[in-house]
């Protein structure tokens, strides 16, 4: 029988400290997101600037997802409040030496290396695709008319208070019962909102449309984000909040002056043990450190949509699905935030 000797050992502890950040691949290195310098600061954007794509797309980076394939694009700043530790260059050399020892000690992985030489195992940083400004189909050529109008809408300026994330947000312009229309009229038709919300996008998405124009040509008092879900099924809670973070530094830097509403993610699935609003949560823990009470207003209503003894949402103010409100819904949604978004555009 063979035996694993102390060292060996040592070294799969080592590779198991650095499993969550990185993948053992034979493959091309990728470059993680990168970390800002504060959310007070203009960082900048590594591999390309306002060209999205250009110069900075990872090679070989088509991926399927919502609203179509996509090629991930280039990195985007992350403020240090939300970054995942991730191993340093000098750890993954040390983790990529152990991990060839224990191939050469082991004879049928050593019979693969003799009879296809050149085989080496190299540790390659797992991308967040999340914290990118990556253009998805949401936006492309082919399905971005919204774009191009959030865009043309920017341009014309005179906006107070911007909207933003997904479909969630998105559907406060659906009609009633199933939207919150009637309700966005009744406590903010008086104010001049812009929403740029897209039913189906994520983090990644809604940094490259405010990298490419949504994000130029106005100046807002406040806006309200939340951004997130639709990343459950590819990120993880840690991962999810970096993208949060990054979008909240992107708007930093293009809205110097606006307060952000930062709304924690809303509260999925049948109940506490579903597996996308675990991730949530934990998101939601994480990005609650970007509040400053200067600029970043995190508030989290999650609460006020479920029974508190089952966590299950109470009847009558979501849909079937389990993730959008229904007018019932954005009454609860409007009443909680009404009054902090008039505090911020005074």
């Amino acid at each position: 029988m063979n035996t694993i000797s102390p060292t060996s050992l040592r070294s799969l502890r080592l590779l198991c400290a650095l499993a969550c950040t990185a993948s053992f691949l034979r493959a091309a290195d990728a470059v993680p997101a990168a970390p800002a310098p504060g959310l007070g600061q203009a960082p900048g954007v590594p591999g390309g600037g306002r060209g999205g794509l250009a110069g900075g797309a990872q090679r070989g980076g088509q991926r399927g997802g919502r609203g179509g394939a996509f090629q991930t694009g280039p990195a985007a700043p992350v403020p240090p409040e939300v970054a995942i530790s991730r191993p340093t260059a000098e750890e993954i050399t040390q983790a990529e030496a152990a991990l060839n020892r224990l191939a050469a000690s082991d004879a049928p992985t050593q019979q693969l290396v003799e009879k296809y030489p050149g085989i080496s195992f190299t540790v390659k940083q797992r991308v967040n695709i999340a914290a990118t400004y990556t253009q998805t189909g949401l936006r492309n050529a082919r399905g971005g008319n919204r774009h191009y109008t959030f865009v043309a809408r920017a341009n014309q300026g005179d906006i107070d208070v911007l909207f933003h994330g997904d479909s969630i947000t998105d559907w406060w312009q659906t009609a009633s019962p199933q939207g919150g229309k009637a309700v966005f009229d009744k406590y903010f038709g008086d104010m001049k909102v812009a929403n740029f919300a897209i039913a189906g996008d994520t983090t990644q998405g809604l940094l490259w449309g405010l990298q490419n124009g949504e994000g130029q040509g106005f100046s807002p008092k406040a806006i309200m984000l939340m951004i997130g879900t639709n990343n459950t099924g590819s990120s993880s809670g840690p991962e999810i909040a970096e993208g949060v973070g990054a979008v909240v530094a992107e708007m930093r830097k293009d809205f110097p002056n606006a307060k952000i509403l930062l709304l924690a993610i809303f509260p999925r699935g049948m109940g506490p043990n579903d597996g996308a609003r675990q991730k949530n949560e934990v998101a939601n823990k994480i990005i609650a450190k970007l509040n400053d009470n200067e600029h970043i207003f995190y508030l989290d209503i999650g609460a006020k949509f479920l029974d508190p003894a089952t966590g299950a949402f109470l009847p009558g103010i979501f849909r079937t699905d389990n993730l959008h409100p229904v007018e019932a819904g954005y009454e609860i949604w409007a009443q909680a935030v009404k009054d902090k978004l008039a505090e911020l555009t005074k």
